[in-house]
């Protein structure tokens, strides 16, 4: 429907354009000769116009010509048919017989080949204008089509990196609840319930595509209560978050991984424990999220791990240049990985 309303005000639109050029010619003919009144030559003109347009026309629909040449004979007879017809049928609706005009050679030979002239410059300038716009649509469908074709693939990129991701956690965390089962049987419990609590609360969240800074903060902190069954009082978490961004939007899973790195690469294998921190920023349209620990130190290797790769995967096709993963040192100690996106609201 929406091609042919468009068909439609494009034909509508050469069509005016051609009247208003046969005007001009009617106009320039009686200016010139001066031995007829101006609405003899705008019938004669109008009607040898408008002629050859509709037999340019409608011999290009049936005809439909594959060469170049085959374009050019087409396109020539109906030039010569369509002037024909149309300075006959003006003539006579002009009230000029047709003996008188052929009888008035310079006169008949100038109308004809002046708006054979004319009428096929028009005709072939409106072909052309109509095959230039038919590209154009056929180019911007065959746009939509690969960026819709990319968005999929986009997407299912996306899901199989975060489907990647999601195993990574629960493999991970399944592994302490059975250590944890076999040294102290009741803090194991405790973790598999908190386990169950966080996979509820947080199933249909990590299935979006889109979450909040402010729902991604709360699913990080019942992560983390897992972990805190695990190294009790060797793990001190601080979280400064501004509530003002708490609506802010945010891909889901793309902290959790940090904070694993931070936990099992940093923290756990301290006997001391630590201390991880997670601070949210905005600043000149950009959110900064940094998620900091006093752990063992930099690992340049970490950077390389299967989690972190990921969040810089799902960063890239998100965000494009605009989404950074950043992993430098924490001074005095430990390991500061820092991501930035766009700030924007959630809708």
């Amino acid at each position: 429907m929406v091609d042919y309303n468009r068909r439609k005000r494009f034909g509508l639109k050469s069509l005016g354009w051609t009247v208003v050029f046969n005007t001009l010619i009617a106009a320039l003919l009686t200016y010139v000769y001066q031995d007829d009144p101006f609405w003899v030559y705008l019938i004669i003109c109008q009607c040898i116009g408008l002629s050859t347009r509709s037999f340019c026309r409608n011999s290009l629909f049936f005809i439909k010509p594959k060469t170049r040449t085959g374009l050019v004979l087409t396109l020539t007879v109906a030039i010569v048919c369509g002037g024909l017809v149309g300075g006959l049928v003006g003539g006579w609706l002009a009230g000029v017989q047709l003996a008188d005009f052929m009888g008035r050679g310079a006169y008949a030979l100038r109308i004809i080949i002046l708006s054979l002239v004319f009428g096929g410059i028009i005709s072939l300038f409106f072909l052309s204008r109509e095959k230039i716009a038919e590209t154009q649509r056929l180019l911007q469908q065959e746009r939509i089509q690969r960026l819709t074709s990319e968005k999929n693939a986009m997407q299912a990129e996306l899901k199989l990196l975060q489907a990647q991701i999601e195993p990574h956690f629960l493999f991970n965390t399944l592994s302490n609840i059975l250590i944890l089962l076999d040294i102290d049987p009741s803090a194991g419990k405790k973790m598999l319930k908190d386990m169950i609590h966080y996979l509820r609360a947080a199933l249909a969240e990590t299935r979006a595509q889109w979450t909040t800074l402010g729902g991604e903060i709360e699913l990080i902190t019942a992560y983390l209560d897992l972990f805190k069954v695990r190294m009790g009082d060797r793990l001190q978490v601080r979280i400064d978050l501004d509530e003002a961004l708490r609506p802010a939007m945010f891909a889901p899973m793309l902290l959790q991984p940090l904070v694993e790195n931070a936990l099992l690469h940093g923290l756990e294998e301290m006997i001391e424990g630590g201390t991880i921190s997670i601070r949210a920023e905005q600043e000149n349209g950009t959110l900064r999220v940094t998620v900091a620990d006093t752990g063992k130190g930099f690992d340049p290797d970490a950077s390389h791990g299967m989690g972190l790769a990921n969040v810089r995967d799902r960063l890239k096709a998100l965000y494009g240049p605009q989404g950074r993963l950043i992993i430098t040192e924490n001074q005095p100690n430990g390991v500061k990985a820092v991501i930035e996106v766009p700030y924007a609201e959630s809708r």
